[in-house]
């Protein structure tokens, strides 16, 4: 395992060992004074945003809630963290939560906070990557298991393109523009956070190409463990945290940035969170999205669980969301 890998390895397992202490005898039941112990593990922070606003600024007490969040690399990480019971709640993207459906984990989808489409397909200038069709037979860096795989291979299909045609390189998010510099890869997707990473280390040779053909959507699961009640609290928070954060924009993004600890940069924040659509909410669109994603990764990925929309709409938990907010649930039963 090269050093870095390792160190990730280390610090990840460190992070899941206080998840397992903070969550004690199980997460989400009432405690003392009938508060719910709730313990969350994040991922994308622009996309949930209002989580990480209701924790830098203390909103969980007012709805009977005490959080304990803690940030993760990608949603691969936080849905692992709740898949092992280290987690009750996960902020992860849609394509983890599809795969540990497809394999036969008990994930929740309580809600979706968010939708995102602005993507881009990072490339050099040097490297004849000037559409999607050119990407054929170059060698393309991806975070495999993460949304943003899924979108590359929307990319690949907007050219009559699959993975079979490329060389699919599986790198951490904040390797990608090294790996871009160093002329490893010929293209690469990330993250948005790791856009400018990309232009500062490529410089004049930094091409990119528009994609908004689709919209990653940010979701709130829930574990075994997690009960209802609980859910609707913390779900009460985020409906709260979301007026807050459209009420005063500038002092929801600060909110971000403290609790990324450095992770993001002002400059990201300020730029990408208006391209964000902010939920929460459980909606026929949602139930589309996850049964097309549940295709490709059961083709691609050779996975045994069912992709039809009745086997991935029983994995949608609505009772929780309708009892905080019956507007946002527009599926029907």
């Amino acid at each position: 395992m090269p050093r870095p890998r390792a160190a990730a390895a280390v610090l990840l397992a460190a992070v899941l060992s206080l998840f397992a202490t903070a969550c004690g005898s199980g997460d989400g039941g009432a405690g003392s004074g009938g508060r719910h112990r709730v313990t969350i593990a994040g991922s994308d922070q622009l996309g949930g945003a209002p989580v990480y606003l209701a924790q830098e600024r203390g909103l969980w007490a007012a709805d009977g809630v005490d959080a304990t969040l803690t940030t993760l690399p990608t949603g691969r990480d936080a849905l692992n963290a709740v898949l092992g019971g280290q987690a009750g709640f996960g902020v992860v993207g849609d394509l983890p939560a599809v795969t540990a459906a497809l394999g036969g984990r008990d994930v929740r989808i309580v809600a979706e906070l968010s939708r995102f489409t602005d993507w881009r397909l990072l490339t050099r200038t040097d490297h004849g990557v000037t559409g999607f069709a050119a990407l054929k037979g170059h060698k393309v860096g991806v975070p495999q298991g993460t949304n943003v795989e899924y979108a590359l291979s929307r990319m690949l299909a907007s050219a009559q393109l699959t993975a079979g045609d490329v060389t699919v390189v599986n790198l951490a998010p904040n390797q990608v523009p090294a790996a871009l510099a160093r002329g490893d890869i010929d293209a690469g997707v990330t993250f948005p956070s790791f856009y400018e990473a990309a232009r500062t280390a490529l410089g004049e040779r930094y091409a990119e190409l528009p994609f908004t053909g689709y919209t990653a959507r940010t979701l709130l699961v829930a574990g075994p463990g997690a009960d209802d009640a609980a859910a609707t609290a913390v779900l009460r928070t985020v409906l709260r945290a979301r007026q807050a954060g459209e009420a005063d924009p500038a002092a929801a993004r600060k909110a971000v940035v403290a609790q990324a600890k450095g992770a993001l940069q002002p400059g990201y924040v300020e730029a990408f969170q208006p391209r964000y659509t902010y939920g929460p909410g459980l909606s026929p669109e949602l139930l589309a999205q996850l049964a097309d994603e549940a295709a490709w990764a059961k083709a691609a990925q050779s996975l045994p669980g069912p992709a039809d929309r009745e086997s991935l709409r029983a994995r949608l938990r609505p009772a929780p969301l309708r009892a905080a907010d019956p507007a946002a649930v527009t599926l029907t039963d």
